[in-house]
């Protein structure tokens, strides 16, 4: 990672870091509405949040594309009753976040690495959606010493995969975006610039679903309601309400090399992909389970992008749990 220490590394050492926020109990469970600043040893800083008890086992959870990190009441109040304390994080470039220019999917070990050490937390569990499911498969992969179990939910798999037609299936506004990341940076910089606006005049869920409909299923249109929509909406305008360098560096990182591979992964591993996903189409699930043999799969037949989280929270949670059992 640009600027750490070279003691630093992805496979568990410890990186100096300096910390600008506190770390306190959360009443029931709740989310911050704010992020705490979390001040790294290279300058940068991160919107960290924080919820449940100190003395609960992380949860790391990794956001989307583009999002923000913002967590979800109802999430975080289903993992604090399974003794889980919410730690989630907006990756650089989005929100008050510093940008890391040319990051890789493993560049964010560093990250988590540094805010697992300033919890003092040895071990950890993680998540991942959409693009958070690389993420949290780096996780599972680089610093397996620290993580007791991952779960990637609608994860896209790498870019060039054999026997994989990676965009097949997926939405026309997708198809347009990473069409326009294919064809380099100023393209890509063009489209993001023409769509953060319109992510951010949408404040209701009709209005977010006409900047980008092709993405959405009935399905998924049936899921983005009440406070799980306004909790979407929200994380959104926090992504790009400081510029598109976290959404532009995330769509490049997902075309590049991820910086590990995934015959690396010996953590237990849980997949989770909906047959209707508009946004990363069921295939990459189905390859990431051929590829990954010794993980769990979950391919649901009824669900898309959004409604497999909200439908199925708790029982990933439980599911993380019966996965690091099976690996004590």
């Amino acid at each position: 990672m640009h600027g750490w220490s070279k003691r630093s590394s992805r496979h568990g050492s410890r990186p100096e870091c300096v910390v600008a926020f506190p770390v306190t109990d959360q009443t029931a469970g709740m989310p911050t509405a704010e992020p705490s600043p979390f001040e790294l040893a290279d300058g940068r800083v991160l919107d960290v949040y924080l919820a449940g008890p100190e003395d609960h086992t992380p949860l790391v959870s990794h956001h989307g594309t583009p999002g923000s990190g913002l967590p979800f009441g109802p999430f975080v109040r289903a993992a604090a009753e399974r003794g889980l304390r919410w730690v989630s994080y907006a990756r650089p470039g989005y929100g008050g976040s510093g940008r890391r220019a040319g990051r890789s999917v493993a560049d964010c070990i560093e990250d988590v690495v540094a805010i697992l050490d300033r919890l003092g937390a040895d071990r950890c569990f993680t998540m991942g959606g959409s693009g958070g499911g690389p993420h949290t498969l780096a996780c599972a992969a680089l610093i397996p010493d620290r993580v007791l179990a991952c779960a990637a939910i609608a994860s896209p798999a790498p870019w060039g995969a054999e026997e994989l037609d990676w965009l097949a299936g997926q939405g026309p506004e997708n198809i347009e975006e990473f069409t326009a990341a294919l064809a380099g940076a100023a393209e890509l910089t063009d489209f993001l610039e023409r769509e953060a606006p319109e992510i951010l005049a949408a404040t209701s869920p009709q209005e977010l679903i006409d900047t980008s409909g092709g993405l959405y299923p009935p399905v998924d249109r049936g899921a983005l309601t009440g406070e799980f929509a306004a909790s979407v909406i929200e994380s959104l305008h926090r992504a790009v309400a400081s510029g598109i360098g976290g959404w532009f560096d995330d769509d490049m990182a997902f075309l590049r090399d991820w910086g590990f591979s995934l015959d690396a992964v010996d953590v237990p591993v849980a997949l989770w992909q909906g047959r209707l996903d508009k946004m990363v189409p069921f295939a990459h699930g189905e390859w990431l389970v051929r590829h990954m043999p010794n993980a769990r799969a979950h391919l649901l037949e009824d669900h898309g992008h959004l409604s497999i989280a909200v439908s199925s929270f708790a029982t990933v949670l439980d599911d993380l749990s019966d996965l690091a059992k099976e690996r004590m």
